[in-house]
């Protein structure tokens, strides 16, 4: 068994269109020996317009440009790359794979090429289920940072060598080759064929979907619920109370501890004050703590800030 890991860079990246410059390939055996290291360079006939991963211009590649010139296009590399990668023998990884993989195809597409047909592994997709945790994609500098693996940043046989190693790291941590490291966490390769793009799949980001889809079912019900009391009576208020001319809007989390939530805003309209939702037209701001876009919004038109757990510890008092 071996194992390919590689990264691309392009000269630039627009929708439907991704102008490759570098392949950069690492191959190795099962105990990541290494077999054979390389950068292929090409020309991706058009113009360098270097973005980061959130399209900002800036990015500067450690090559010298004009070099790119002296070597053919994709098509002439193509042959290479498409046996590295279809390699039965071989388990292909990289970092944020899919990336990568759409490159691929753009080019296939671009010179009318036969689509690649191959399996990979995403060391990025690993990091989400070995830390449980699929909400931020992280960086291949931060993994190897964390795992204490060095390397320069975009030039793409030394990411491929940087995904390689930070695999290597990831696998000793859980004590665990790539195939038990996949078994282990229920991780289905991504594929592509024909030019379909199938993402990577795995228990635990299947296990993450289905727990959000409960979190926002049960907000959407909290939600529904407190809004059907601040409805109800906020017409009924009191005249005149003593919190008359006060404009109240909570956090969205304390909407959503309805028990408490529905009472206080009862109280509210008992003493003559008024609820919204949007905490620009408040100027009492009312949540477990500081920070968030409601509360700078509040914070932002002068609101008072109370704490609910001085509140909670008030209405415990009577």
């Amino acid at each position: 068994m071996q194992y390919v890991f590689f990264d691309i860079e392009c000269a630039c990246v627009f929708k439907n269109v991704a102008k490759m410059c570098a392949f950069g390939y690492v191959v190795t055996d099962a105990d990541f020996a290494v077999l054979e290291k390389e950068d292929i360079l090409i020309d991706p006939r058009g113009k360098f317009r270097l973005t980061d991963r959130k399209g900002k211009e800036g990015l500067v590649l450690p090559y010298e440009y004009e070099d790119f010139k002296k070597y053919p296009p994709f098509p002439a590399a193509y042959r290479k790359i498409k046996h590295l990668l279809e390699n039965k023998e071989a388990i292909v990884l990289g970092h944020a794979t899919l990336n990568d993989v759409n490159y691929l195809n753009l080019e296939t597409k671009r010179y009318h090429l036969p689509s690649f047909r191959f399996k990979w592994h995403d060391t990025q997709f690993f990091w989400m289920n070995t830390e449980e945790s699929y909400e931020r994609q992280v960086g291949l500098g931060v993994m190897a940072e964390a795992l204490g693996v060095e390397f320069t940043p975009h030039r793409a046989v030394d990411d491929a060598f940087a995904t390689m190693k930070v695999c290597e790291a990831l696998c000793r941590r859980e004590g665990v080759n790539v195939p038990e490291l996949v078994e282990k966490y229920g991780i289905r390769a991504g594929k592509i064929d024909n030019y379909q793009i199938k993402t990577p799949d795995s228990v635990g980001l299947r296990r993450h979907i289905e727990e959000k889809a409960t979190q926002k079912a049960e907000h959407a019900k909290a939600h529904e619920a407190f809004y059907r009391v601040v409805n109800k009576h906020m017409n009924r208020r009191k005249k005149g109370g003593t919190l008359e001319g006060k404009v109240f809007c909570f956090s969205k989390d304390v909407e959503d501890e309805v028990e408490i939530s529905t009472k206080l805003v009862r109280a509210i309209f008992e003493a003559g004050g008024k609820y919204t939702s949007h905490p620009g037209e408040c100027n009492v701001y009312i949540a477990r703590g500081k920070g968030g876009v409601r509360y700078q919004s509040a914070m932002g038109v002068g609101a008072a800030f109370i704490p609910l757990d001085q509140i909670e510890a008030a209405m415990m008092a009577e």
